[in-house]
């Protein structure tokens, strides 16, 4: 027999053998069971093992084969794998419908254990789109058909995938709880998989709760049943996990080592995947159909011309291989322009955001520079305003002239207070605000700030009610200021647009953990409320209610914008639930310590102080005055002359620096703008010759910005202007007493 007949006649066999064989599966179901039932465990082996190709077209071939004998259970299980398939190739719509078809078909026949595995895919395709809550309840579906059927193995692996939706959802608490739950269930059942990614799931858990040496125990443990079994995935993220630990611990070698075990086997873990998965999956299937299809017309004609030689079957193939590798070729060339393409675009929109960072922030930098000149110029005229209008209504006004005089004195406050709140919101904005935290004793200072507004409440027939839960502590740690500015903000708002109503505050505790309280803040009233549209916008820089509601109550729009910034400098989070017509309600929630220091030393230092000053001998103190303005000049003399205090004046920094060389002066009021030389550069000078003069800088420019130059000048101390006098009398009662002390 030739060499050709010898391949007809293995052909020919080989035909009658399939054909033989089919006809045998298609007289017998039971057959054609076992081979779905083959395809579909080949097809999970595959998955495994990233052949994801291949796992499709075995799927494939038994979906076929259970359509063709109605095998409705076989059915159910091939869609929910295809599912499981689509979902690991990142193909969520295609994973949905596959596992609706699934499930569809399983509820049918009631076929509760597979249609609990269908609803953990599900949940598994949520969890990969981040829709938490989703998942969470496909996954509870699936619970519940676990524990019907008691699938205890299932509900191990549930049970770690709930832990993990929990720590997505930063409730590290409730996802140590499922964890531990899955590790016992796993010990019980020795699923030694589910139990190392249970362990290292739950070394993460106790890694952000900051137990190191428990989550570094957890991890270790994990690992060794990784490296048994040769997880390669788990023990991937447990590689990251221990490394992580590490570092937290200092311990930088190890950290180091387990890094670079991480990315090694993590790189492996890519090459094999890429080996299988293209980044055009559908170039790749098309590749493969096509390969098929070529081999079929190569065993066509093998059997269809027999006559023909070796070499002409062999050209036939070439010509095909030739097809593959120029398919081949061309899904790479296309790939590589792809790829080109998206580099020359990413390194574009790199250099448009380079661009667009440096246009902000030389914005940023013209904004403060714009608002630090603005409010100096603004703040030099408003002492003038502020102070002149002080100053006359102490010297006994015409009746008919109190009123305007009240009125201009109001007016220069409220610019004032305008100013002030655009630096605020300016450094909430720049994260240049301190928190400066300091025992004291929170009812008394809710009860003093409520004392402070209840006479605006009272001109508006309000009543204001305070509670106070009784079961909270009263002395806490924090930056008290911040927290009666928030208040003061917040009741005041009520007051303003609330007319013969009620104002609720309460505070009480929502959660604690040792001595740090989670406390829950209410101030609600029954004034004018909110539009549902306005709520969405109350906490943005300017924004009130309406033109007719400004208009009517006044107001900047920007106190709850500060509000907001400040809450959220103090860790905290504010709500608003309001109605129109029927009030609001503004809550918010800040961590407090809790002390059991008492406010004593506050009390006695203040007592100490007043009785300082009066026992001060005010005759001999002498005060430099250096201020270029000649209405500032008269009001700051003015000033000093109500608090039984005499000054000289001079108006520039050199003459100042000679008066200081000259004469004994006990304080400098020291302007900072000036002809010639500036105030700081004037107490640089001053400060080579007399290191322990008290020198004041009295000035209108944004201290914050400033506070730096000002401290490496030598300024003892910084009063703003426009001033508070009774503020600008403390300062300098305490500057004179610390003196006279000191020379006693």
């Amino acid at each position: 027999m030739s060499q050709i007949n010898k391949y007809t006649y293995i052909i020919l066999m080989l035909i009658a053998l399939t054909v033989s064989s089919q006809n045998s599966v298609d007289e017998d179901p039971e057959i054609l069971q076992n081979t779905i039932n083959y395809h579909i465990v080949e097809a999970q082996n595959a998955i495994e093992h990233y052949k994801y190709y291949q796992a499709q077209k075995k799927l494939d071939d038994a979906l076929d084969l259970a359509n063709k004998i109605d095998y409705k259970k076989s059915i159910g299980v091939i869609y929910a794998a295809k599912g499981q398939l689509y979902l690991i190739i990142d193909k969520p719509e295609d994973a949905i419908k596959s596992l609706n078809k699934a499930i569809e078909v399983q509820r049918i026949i009631n076929d509760n254990e597979n249609l609990g595995k269908s609803y953990k895919i599900f949940g598994d395709v949520y969890y990969s789109k981040k829709n938490y809550y989703l998942a969470l309840d496909q996954y509870t579906a699936a619970k519940s058909k676990f524990q019907e059927e008691g699938l205890n193995d299932r509900l191990a692996d549930l049970l770690l995938c709930e832990g993990k939706i929990y720590v997505a959802l930063k409730n590290n608490r409730k996802a140590r709880v499922l964890f531990e739950q899955s590790i016992a269930l796993s010990r019980k059942l020795d699923l030694s998989k589910t139990l190392s990614n249970g362990l290292i799931s739950h070394a993460d858990v106790y890694y952000e709760l900051g137990d190191n040496d428990k989550a570094l125990f957890l991890a270790l443990e994990g690992v060794q049943i990784a490296k048994t079994n040769n997880y390669s995935e788990i023990l991937d993220d447990a590689y990251l996990t221990i490394s992580k630990i590490y570092e937290s611990k200092e311990n930088f070698k190890s950290s180091n080592e387990y890094l670079k075990a991480h990315i090694k086997l993590s790189d492996s873990i890519i090459s094999v995947k890429r080996a299988n998965l293209s980044p055009d999956m559908q170039v790749k299937f098309l590749m493969n159909d096509q390969s098929e299809s070529i081999k079929r017309q190569a065993e066509d004609l093998k059997k269809a011309k027999d006559d023909k030689d070796l070499s002409t079957l062999i050209s036939i193939l070439s010509v095909a291989l030739i097809t593959i590798l120029s398919l081949l070729t061309l899904s790479l060339y296309k790939n590589n322009n792809i790829r080109l393409k998206t580099n020359n675009m990413l390194h574009k929109k790199n250099g448009e955001l380079i661009i667009a960072k440096e246009k902000a922030e030389l914005a940023s930098k013209t904004k403060a520079n714009f608002l630090s000149t603005v409010t100096h110029e603004l703040r030099t005229p408003l002492y003038a305003v502020t102070g002149l209008s002080n100053m006359l209504l102490d010297e006994d006004p015409k009746p008919e002239q109190i009123q305007h005089l009240k009125s201009l004195k109001f007016s220069g406050d409220y610019l004032l207070t305008f100013i002030n709140d655009i630096l605020q919101i300016n450094k909430i904005e720049a994260n240049k605000v301190d928190i400066e935290p300091e025992p004291f004793n929170l009812k008394k200072k809710i009860n003093n700030i409520v004392l402070a507004l209840n006479n605006s409440a009272i001109d508006n027939n309000i009543k204001i009610h305070f509670e106070y839960d009784n079961d909270l502590p009263e002395n806490f740690i924090a930056d008290q200021l911040k927290i009666s500015q928030i208040l003061i903000n917040l009741i005041g708002n009520s007051i303003k647009f609330t007319k013969d109503g009620d104002i609720w505050i309460r505070v009480y505790k929502i959660n604690q953990e040792g001595g740090i309280y989670t406390l829950r803040f209410e101030v609600e009233d029954n004034g004018i409320g909110i539009t549902q549209e306005k709520q969405e916008h109350m906490f943005e820089s300017f924004s009130q209610g309406s033109i007719q509601i400004n208009r009517k109550y006044g107001g900047t729009g920007l106190g709850l914008s500060i509000v907001k910034g400040l809450i959220e400098i103090l860790k905290g989070k504010i709500y608003l639930k309001s109605e129109l017509g029927k009030g609001s309600t503004f809550y918010f929630e800040i961590p407090l310590e809790y002390t059991k220091e008492q406010e004593k030393e506050a009390i006695e230092k203040k007592t100490n102080y007043l009785k300082k000053v009066d026992e001060l001998d005010l005759s001999n103190i002498k005060i430099l005055v250096v201020e270029d303005n000649k209405i500032n000049q008269m009001i700051t003399k003015k000033i000093l002359t109500k608090m039984q205090l005499s000054c000289d004046i001079v108006d520039n920094g050199e003459e100042a620096v000679d008066m200081i060389k000259t004469n004994k002066y006990d304080i400098i009021l020291m302007d900072i703008h000036m002809p010639g030389i500036s105030g700081i550069e004037a107490t640089k000078i001053v400060r080579t010759f007399d290191k322990e003069l008290t020198i004041f800088a009295l000035t209108a420019v944004t201290i914050e910005d400033k506070m730096q130059e000002f401290d490496e000048a030598g300024f003892t101390d910084i009063i703003p202007k426009p001033f508070k006098q009774e503020e600008f009398e403390k300062k300098l009662f305490n500057a004179l007493t610390k003196s006279k002390t000191a020379t006693a």
